[in-house]
Formats: C-alpha cells, structure tokens, sequence
C-alpha cells in the first residue's frame, strides 16, 4: 500500500545567505503610502508571546510589502557591513556573518509563504506578484557580489588550515557552493542575463501556480439525478451536498478536482460518463488555450532553465540540480528509473489485462480506459482479497490517526504532544501542539491543518513558521507546519480517512519530525539534498499500517471496536495489489521530467508534442496517465521549481526507506538503539553531513535496490541456499 509522492514537501530551511522563498522576491523603493501601515507592523515587533508564535490576528496582506521592503534593505545593509569590514577575512566575520543575518527575511517570509499555501487570497497573490522577482534579484545581488564573493573566496582558500568542526566546514563548502552555482564566476555580460533569467523564472512560476490553482477551483461537476450517485459511499455523498449547500445549491451533489472528492468518485461512481468527465477535467487543467493555459509558460521555463544551466558550463539544468543530490548525474537517476520501469510496466500490463477480464465478467462490452482503471480496480480488489475502502474508513477517523502518529513517535523517540489552543492561528481548522523530549525540554511548536479550502493549493506538505538553529549561543526552537487536503466529516460522522490518506498523515509527520528533531547550529544546515529529504517521511509509512501500531489507532469511530485481526490480514495480502499501476503512474512522470530538464538547447517546444512523445518513448500504455501532466505539474514549474529534476527523487528515497526499515525489522520496529540510531544519525543531523556518509552511520553500509523492488512486489525475494 506504499504512497508515491502524491503529496508535495516544502522545504523545511532556506539558507540564510540566498533566501530561496518559493513566492516572494524585489527591489522597490517604501511605497509612502504606506507609511500607517508601517508603523504598526507586526513584523517590525518582537514576538514575545509563547514560543515567538506569529501573532495571525493582527497580520493583515498589507503589512507584507512594507515588511519584505524593510526585511530586503536591512539584508543589504547586512552585506554591505561584511564587505566594507576592514578586517581580514575569516569564517567569523565572511561566513558566519553571512549565514546569521536576514532575520526579519525570514520571518516574513516564513509567514507569507505559509499562508500562501495554505491560505491564500486575492490580496496575497497580488503581494507574491511584486515579493517573488525582489527576492529573487535580492538573492542575485548577493550572490553576484563580487566584494562578497572576494572575502568568501579568500577563506574558502585556506579551508584546509582553518580548525572547524564538521558543521562549520559544511557550511563554507556550501557557502562557496552557493556563489559559484549562483553565478559568481560569471563576466559582466553574462551576469547581466543570469539576472533577467532569474527575474523572469519568478515571475513564471508563480503564473504557473496561480493557473493551476485557479484550474481547480473553477471546476463543479454538478449532479441533480440521483442514480447518478450510484455506486458512491454514503460519506462522499454527504460531502457532495454540503459542497452543493454551500455553493447555493441545496437539493444536488457538487464534486470537485479536490483530492478528496474526484478519487473516490473515480474508484466507486458507476456512471461511466461521469467518471470520464471529471477525470478529463482534472488530467486538462492548464491545458485549454484560454488565459490560464500553462503551456507556453512551462516551455518557456524549461528554455530559460536550460539557457541558465549552459551559461553556469552544466550540459543541461538537469547536471545542475544532480550536482547537488545524492544521484549526481543524470545517469544515476536513469539507471534507476530504468531498473524500475521494465518490471512495473510488465506488472502494470497484466493488471489492465485483469481489469479488462473484470469490464467482460460485468458484462462491458468496451475496452479499459483511465477513467475506468480505479473502478475496477476497486471491484477486482474486493473480489480478490474482499477488502474495500468503505470498509476500512469507519476504523480511521482523522484524530485518531493523528494521535496514533504521534504514540508512534513517542514510542520511537520518547517525545510527547501537548495540544495548546491558546496559541496564535491563521485560520480555526489549525491545530496547535507543543513538543516535548523525555526529559520535558521543549522541542519544537507543532501546526497541522487537514482539509481542503478555496485558498489551499493541493496536496499535502509539511513547512515552517520558524527554522530552527543557533542564536548568539541560545538555541531557536523550531515551528513545524503539516498541511492536507483530506476528506471532511459530515454531519456527525468524523472525518474517515482512507488507507492512502492515513499514508498521507504519517508521511508528513515524518518529514515533521525531521524538523521537530533537528540539532543544527545554522539555519541553512536544515537544507537536505532533494532525493535524501523524502527518508524520513517514507520510513514513517511503514509505521503506519504495522500491527502493532494499528491497534493503538484503528478504531472504529462508532464502536471503538479494534479493527479486526481479519480485516488487517487483507490489508497485508492486498499490500502488493496495483502496485504496477501505481509505479508506473508515478516513474512516467519521474521521466517526463527528467526529459524537460535534459534540454541542451534553450529553446522553446510544442508543449504537448513535446510530452506526447516522451510518454511513447517509454511506452506509456494508454489506459494510464501519467501522474502530473506538464499543464499541471506544480512540482517541477511552480513557485522556485523545487523538484525540478528531482521528482525521481521520491523513489530514490524509498530505495534509501525500504533499506533502512530493514534495520528495525531485523530488531524489532520500536527498538530503541536502533530509533537512537536513526534519530542521531539523520533526524538530527539536517545537512551538516554528504547524505550518504549520514544514511551510511545509520546502516553501515549503502543502499541497495532489492528490498524497495520486493515491497513493491517486482521482484521475488531469494531464497536462501540450502547447505
């Protein structure tokens, strides 16, 4: 029942020295009109209440603009006073104090991009307009400050005779890095247009987004018969009309392109028609020639990221984001993708052949097409292992999965959740906890806010209010967020998850505790490489659906009746059941965009040729879509791109997962120097180490591919030798 990426992680630190916000960004003189607004900022106060929380009821959309002014005129000013400093330049004074400053950056734009995630507006996305290209010449006239670069080149060249400790040296390593990828050792030409590519790639990402969240949101399938709702669980159709309640439109059933309302209408409404439509729907967002249409601007960005990676001397944008993963190489990630895709496509195959022997035994007359793979996939698994997603929702409402999240990582790690209602909240679906080791010291300040809203952009993510890191000797605590768009409750009913959202859960909890836990002495060393940040979060889905960890959470939300030691035996005999479809689904996106970032000419292509036919490269069978169309692929063309080149990065790290569960498996999944172990060894340790020396003090030795290949059910485990 492994989840492969459907949900989108946002970074949980950004380094000091470049701020890489994902909608924010400029270099505009104060507006004095804003003067009243000014001075009654919030962001210009110190947050004295409880654990520095934002105080959300008094941050209005105005305060931001003037806030990021004053937060972008302080950071220069903050540079300026390292490359005026007359003194020799040392790691103190060049490094130190690079990756110190930008205070009142980040906590505005921490904020900010908290709430345009989660919950945004007209106001805000105006703001992001004006914030993402300030930023992002900000973080251009840093890194291509030539003074700057001076001083830290200066100290970059005596590393080897300088005494710092691992942390520090890290820090210099990526601080160099940071300038040299951010354009440093360009000519004077050549910066001039590294600066108009990165301008222009902020503003695209964020159109890019802006559609697709628009995309979504406009779309009703709006039904008024009810045979129509043939098929559909109760608790879908009590969401359909509170969503027709609530759009004016008592007496009919609204479903809509949100998580939560069109896979459950695909897996169990019987109207065939119907199900092609919102699937259609869904798979053309962006993609209708009208002014939200993302076509031109995905190429557009694809072009300016290959221009951009030639001029730095990378081959493609691909080399460039590699270089710093744990793959390295587009090769690498080839290699792996190509391991993978020759046995899930074969699996994937007789699945459509077995669904198609479903459409014949039901008496269908016509030929499987996406819109029909889920239906019947759902008949097949309730025929094959009678396990039904009706079934298991009663014994997963929302709290209690949460709360079993949370014993699992008390268990694990000895840390405690104490709810605090008391603290700030940007909106009253927030959920507020305070984090506690063994030992009562506080640890970090937890948010969770679950359910789909009109401002929320898909998906599921886990972000930060605060990083966490080393000040003037004190420790800052981090503010850890998880955000969803999981299925509401109706009425009396709860809210009733399915298996893929209890995954869901426990997935970005992991990527929380990551955070939560973390021990770093400088804000930029929580960055992770792409393809080893997904470790944490994967490794907590096997938690998730372990025996011995349901029974502490499912149960029914009625009864309070333990799920039934039968109902889980089918969960476990069902593990493996259209995994070829969902590996599949999932590497032809992996592929899709590896092939837009191994441009080697920046020039712009037919957006859907281009995608038709790296689909038939691979041979896409067409009963599948591909996961992320191109229009629709906020991953990789949204706000900063942060998976570009990386979405293989998901099964790059349950490869990393699957071998390192192994090593509770062998002792037990709740043994404690094996939890001592990976907590020290990764959770703790952010970037201060190269991913690979991290995972390998875990498992004392690196990956293999064999155990993700079993889990999947790809590949047969071997059989030992008899002596």
């Amino acid at each position: 029942m492994k989840r492969i990426a459907a949900a989108a992680l946002v970074v949980l630190t950004w380094p000091a020295l470049s701020q890489k916000p994902s909608s924010m960004p400029g270099t505009k003189s104060p507006d004095p009109t804003l003067a009243t607004e000014t001075a009654a900022n919030p962001f210009f106060e110190n947050w004295t209440g409880p654990h520095g929380m934002p105080p959300f009821e008094r941050i209005k959309p105005e305060h931001f603009l003037p806030a990021f002014q004053k937060a972008v005129a302080e950071r220069k000013t903050e540079v300026s006073a390292i490359t005026k400093n007359k003194k020799a330049p040392a790691f103190a004074n060049t490094i130190e104090a690079l990756e110190n400053g930008g205070s009142l950056l980040s906590k505005v734009s921490d904020v900010f991009s908290t709430l345009t995630g989660a919950e945004t507006n007209d106001a805000l996305q105006k703001i992001a307009k004006d914030v993402s290209p300030m930023l992002s010449a900000l973080r251009d006239d840093i890194l291509l400050d030539e003074a700057l670069f001076a001083r830290v080149k200066a100290v970059y060249a005596k590393r080897d005779s300088l005494k710092l400790t691992v942390e520090e040296k890290k820090l210099l390593e990526e601080t160099w890095k940071d300038f040299v990828r951010g354009g440093a050792n360009l000519g004077p030409e050549q910066k001039k247009r590294f600066r108009e590519i990165n301008q222009e790639l902020a503003t695209l990402g964020l159109k890019f987004s802006d559609n697709v969240l628009k995309e979504t949101n406009s779309y009703r399938l709006v039904i008024e018969k009810k045979e129509d709702l043939a098929g559909l669980p109760e608790n879908s159709i009590a969401q359909a009309a509170d969503a027709a309640k609530a759009a004016k439109m008592e007496g009919k059933w609204v479903f809509t392109l949100q998580a939560p309302s069109i896979w459950p209408f695909l897996s169990f409404a019987e109207n065939r028609g119907l199900r092609q439509q919102i699937l259609t729907a869904y798979t053309t967002r962006g993609d209708h020639g009208d002014e939200s249409d993302n076509k031109k601007i995905l190429s557009r960005i694809a072009a300016l990221r290959a221009e951009r990676a030639k001029l730095l001397g990378y081959k493609t944008h691909a080399d460039f984001v590699l270089e710093e993963n744990m793959a390295k190489t587009p090769a690498r990630v080839s290699e792996l993708l190509g391991n993978l895709w020759t046995p899930a496509l074969a699996v994937a195959r007789q699945e459509a052949a077995s669904l198609n022997e479903a459409i014949k035994a039901s008496g269908g007359s016509f030929a499987l097409e996406p819109w029909d793979w889920r239906f019947y996939t759902e008949k097949v698994r309730k025929e094959r292992y009678d396990l039904s997603d009706a079934e298991l929702r009663p014994y997963f409402p929302l709290e209690r999965v949460r709360e079993g999240a949370f014993l699992t990582a008390n268990k694990l790690y000895g840390i405690t959740f104490t709810e605090r209602p008391d603290l700030p909240k940007y909106h009253p679906e927030v959920r507020t906890f305070e984090v506690k080791d063994a030992d009562g010291t506080h640890l970090a300040i937890f948010t969770v806010d679950y359910h789909p809203r009109p401002g929320k952009r898909g998906g599921a993510w886990c972000g930060r209010l605060r990083s966490g890191w080393v000040k003037d000797g004190k420790s800052i605590r981090p503010i850890v967020t998880n955000v969803a768009n999981f299925t509401r409750g109706t009425g009396e009913t709860p809210a009733l998850l399915s298996l893929e959202e209890v995954n869901t859960l426990f997935h970005e909890f992991g990527h929380a505790l990551h955070g939560i836990l973390s021990k770093v002495r400088y804000r930029s060393m929580g960055r992770t490489p792409r393809d080893f940040v997904e470790l944490p979060s994967q490794i907590m889905e096997n938690w998730a659906l372990a025996p011995e960890v349901l029974k502490t959470y499912a149960r029914h939300w009625k009864t309070g009746e333990p799920i039934p030691a039968a109902l889980v035996d089918k969960i476990r005999k069902s593990e493996t059941f259209n995994q070829g479809f969902q590996t599949v689904e999932y590497l032809s996106a992996a592929y899709l965009d590896m092939d837009w970032h191994t441009l080697t000419e920046p020039r712009e292509h037919d957006a859907a040729a281009f995608e038709k036919a790296s689909l038939q490269k691979i041979g896409l069978i067409p009963e599948i879509v591909v996961r992320y169309r191109s229009p629709y692929f906020n991953h990789i063309f949204g706000p900063g791109g942060g998976y570009s080149a990386g979405y293989y990065s998901y099964i790059w790290s349950e490869v990393l997962d699957a071998d390192a569960f192994g090593a509770f498996t062998e002792k037990g999944i709740f043994d404690p120097a094996t939890a001592k172990s990976f907590r020290t060894n990764i959770l703790e340790k952010g970037g201060t180490e190269e991913a690979m020396t991290l995972f390998k003090k875990f498992r004392g030795r690196e990956p293999v591919v064999e155990p993700l290949l079993i889990r999947r059910g790809l590949a047969q485990p071997k059989q030992a030798s008899a002596n």
